[in-house]
């Protein structure tokens, strides 16, 4: 049931993002651009979220649905409002830098923003936030409070880590272009390879030499 729903609602982001790619709304109003990160960030981030949320409903099942366990869907909450938070600040980024445009402009600003995302690959905080991702169980077990209060504390956590992880790797969508499906579907492949592939260590840096590569050339075009 809880797969089955998590599955329906990022089923449903994907057929938005489909419907939408490409393109290029005339100046949308803040509150348009909010919703269409927020949707973007659901769809591509979900998938890679979903051991940890179906762990912790395995939880409370094998404690027989205890009360002082909130149901699963609190824990959600809490790791979807973190990507709202997110997406707010990436809508405002993106009216502040590009305007009505769905990317950067000018080779030198592209090359800017794939030689930082490439090189935060290897930075000390990508790697303690995704270790985070990569192991739901201790994870769990380490932030673990009960009640309501504590799934959601653990979903904002969570989503916290997620997006500590992430971040650079979405601003690259300022290079390939808000809402283009290709990237889309590239980013989250990859951050799906990070973070559950048993060699998502080795993903996480091949794919930071290939992004700071692209970068240089762009720099040098």
């Amino acid at each position: 049931m809880l797969a089955g729903s998590i599955a329906l609602l990022a089923a449903l982001s994907w057929t938005y993002l489909i419907g939408n790619a490409g393109m290029e709304p005339m100046r949308p109003p803040l509150t348009a651009l909010i919703s269409m990160w927020w949707v973007m960030m659901v769809a591509m981030m979900l998938p890679s979220a979903t051991p940890a949320i179906l762990l912790y409903a395995r939880v409370r099942h094998s404690r027989g649905g205890d009360a002082a366990i909130a149901q699963p869907w609190v824990f959600l909450a809490g790791y979807l409002a973190v990507w709202l938070l997110f997406s707010i600040a990436a809508a405002i980024a993106q009216r502040a830098l590009i305007g009505s445009s769905m990317g950067l402009q000018g080779n030198s600003a592209q090359a800017i923003v794939l030689i930082a995302a490439g090189a935060y690959q290897f930075s000390p905080m990508k790697s303690a936030c995704v270790s985070q991702c990569r192991s739901p169980g201790q994870f769990i077990s380490r932030h673990w409070r009960p009640g309501w209060t504590g799934a959601l504390r653990l979903g904002l956590i969570h989503g916290a880590f997620c997006v500590g992880c992430c971040w650079m790797l979405m601003a690259l969508l300022f290079v390939g272009g808000v809402m283009n499906l290709l990237w889309v579907v590239g980013l989250a492949v990859l951050v799906a390879g990070e973070k559950l592939l048993p060699n998502g260590r080795l993903v996480q840096q091949v794919s930071g030499i290939a992004i700071m590569l692209w970068g240089v050339s762009r720099a040098l075009t």
